[in-house]
């Protein structure tokens, strides 16, 4: 029974973990013999060899650019997250505040961010404050709105035990509200983290010294494609970074999270 049950959970792995990476190469053998057997220029569409090259050789600069752009999202969706967390409780609190200001938010969301661009540039410069902005709006939203959707959802059995006990507003937050809404605060930061290194891009692009966005757009205009497919690699390694950091984060600060999912699979 035991060597049964290891079995079928080295199965479950090998489906999740296994089924995803065989498709990868999958794709990428069918692109490199593409590229091969029709004779594709590099600057038309870079073989993954090529890309992989571009990697290694350029690593340095790459580093350097990533660090730049790594710095813009995370202080960004730092500053994001706290905003995010406070508004969500005011609108929780006051249902006055929600209704003044959740319109507000809604719209944020239908202004084209590349509008957005010139604009924080004009007004904040040319340096990292920027993005720094275009970070917060684009990641502000899904954590304010998850978060504040479960602040409501809560157990009212669970206050009301507390409120019987004499507990302030801040207690009820502390040991019931927010530990309950946790779940969904992190569902909302693990959108907002795959979105922070798209935002600090974005910004990158449209006015930039430095970063990754920068340097794709400089190798772009050489028509140095693997070099711009090797910035797509770096930038997609770097959102699941973060997103792998707030999972991990997750685990560490609400354990018990965790288990509710694994029990409920």
């Amino acid at each position: 029974m035991f060597f049964y049950w290891k079995g079928e959970l080295w199965m479950k792995r090998l489906k999740r973990i296994g089924m995803p990476l065989f498709t990868l190469l999958l794709v990428l053998a069918v692109w490199e013999g593409c590229v091969h057997i029709f004779d594709i220029d590099l600057y038309i569409l870079p073989a993954p060899s090529n890309i992989i090259q571009a990697l290694f050789a350029n690593r340095d600069i790459l580093w350097l650019h990533s660090m730049v752009t790594l710095q813009e999202a995370v202080i960004g969706l730092l500053i994001a997250t706290l905003l995010a967390i406070v508004i969500a409780i005011g609108m929780d609190l006051s249902l006055l505040f929600k209704h003044s200001i959740f319109p507000h938010l809604v719209v944020t969301q239908t202004v084209p961010v590349m509008v957005l661009g010139p604009l924080f540039s004009i007004w904040l410069g040319f340096g990292m404050a920027p993005k720094i902005l275009m970070v917060i709006f684009m990641c502000f939203f899904p954590v304010a709105i998850a978060f504040c959707d479960a602040l409501g959802k809560v157990d009212e059995h669970q206050i009301s035990l507390l409120k019987s006990f004499g507990a302030k507003k801040w207690q009820i937050y502390a040991y019931v509200k927010i530990p309950a809404a946790s779940t969904a605060l992190f569902s909302g930061l693990k959108v907002a983290a795959t979105y922070c290194i798209g935002g600090a891009i974005v910004g990158e692009w449209l006015s930039a010294s430095a970063g990754l966005g920068y340097y794709m757009i400089r190798v772009k205009n050489g028509y140095m494609l693997d070099k711009v497919f090797a910035c797509v690699v770096v930038i997609i390694a770097l959102s699941l970074l973060l997103h792998g950091a707030v999972v991990l984060l997750e685990a560490v600060l609400f354990p018990y999270a965790r288990k509710k999912r694994g029990k409920a699979k």
